[in-house]
C-alpha cells in the first residue's frame, strides 16, 4: 500500500513540474512584446509625471520620455527598478535597480551596467526633460524583460559610479511598464 501511495504522489509531483514548465514555456512565448510603455506620477510631496516608451528596434531598445514636474535645469537619475510596484509614498516599494544579471551599476553607454540603468533627464528652465537613445542592453522580452518592472525618476543627478545607485537620492517619481497599444 505505501508503494502504491509513493507512486501515486511521484507521479503527481511529475505532472505538476510538467505543467509549470510548460507554463514557463508559455509565459515567455507571451513576453514577446515590439512597445512597452510607462506612465510616471509623483511620490508623495512630488509634482513629477510623464510618459516613457520603449520600441524594439532590431536587437536594440529605443527609449523616449518626456517628464515634467522636475527642479529646473537639474539632472535628475532615472532607472528601471526590480518591481512594478509604486503602491509606498515614496516608491521604495519598486525595489532596486533591475539587474537581472548581476552587474555593477553604470552609465547607459557602459557594456556591464545594470539592465536598468537609463542615465540622468536633464531638465530645462521649465522643470522639463526628454530623452531620447537607443539601448544595447534593456530586453522587451524573454526571461529577462523589462514588462511589469518599474520606472523610477530621482531627485537627484546619477553619478554612474557609486554603487549600486548611482547617489540618485530620493524616488520623486514612480511608473509601471506596460504593454502599448499599436
Amino acid at each position: 500500500m505505501k508503494k502504491i501511495g509513493m507512486i501515486i504522489l511521484l507521479t503527481v509531483f511529475m505532472s505538476n513540474c510538467m505543467q509549470e514548465q510548460e507554463r514557463t514555456e508559455v509565459q515567455t512565448e507571451m513576453i514577446s512584446q515590439d512597445s512597452l510603455i510607462a506612465v510616471i506620477h509623483p511620490t508623495e510631496g512630488n509634482e513629477v509625471e510623464g510618459i516613457v516608451t520603449f520600441a524594439k528596434n532590431g536587437d536594440n531598445v529605443d527609449v523616449s520620455a518626456t517628464v515634467t514636474g522636475l527642479n529646473p535645469e537639474a539632472k535628475h537619475g532615472f532607472h528601471i527598478h526590480e518591481y512594478g510596484d509604486c503602491s509606498a509614498t515614496d516608491g521604495t516599494s519598486a525595489g532596486g535597480h533591475y539587474n537581472p544579471k548581476n552587474m555593477p551599476h553604470g552609465a547607459p553607454t557602459d557594456a556591464s551596467r545594470h539592465m536598468g540603468d537609463m542615465g540622468n533627464l536633464v531638465s530645462d528652465e521649465e522643470g522639463v526633460a526628454t530623452l531620447e537613445y537607443t539601448d544595447t542592453v534593456i530586453e522587451l522580452e524573454g526571461l529577462d524583460t523589462i514588462l511589469g518592472r518599474g520606472i523610477i525618476v530621482h531627485a537627484n543627478e546619477d553619478d554612474f559610479e557609486t554603487q549600486p545607485t548611482g547617489n540618485a537620492g530620493p524616488r520623486i517619481g514612480c511608473g509601471v511598464i506596460g504593454i502599448a497599444q499599436d
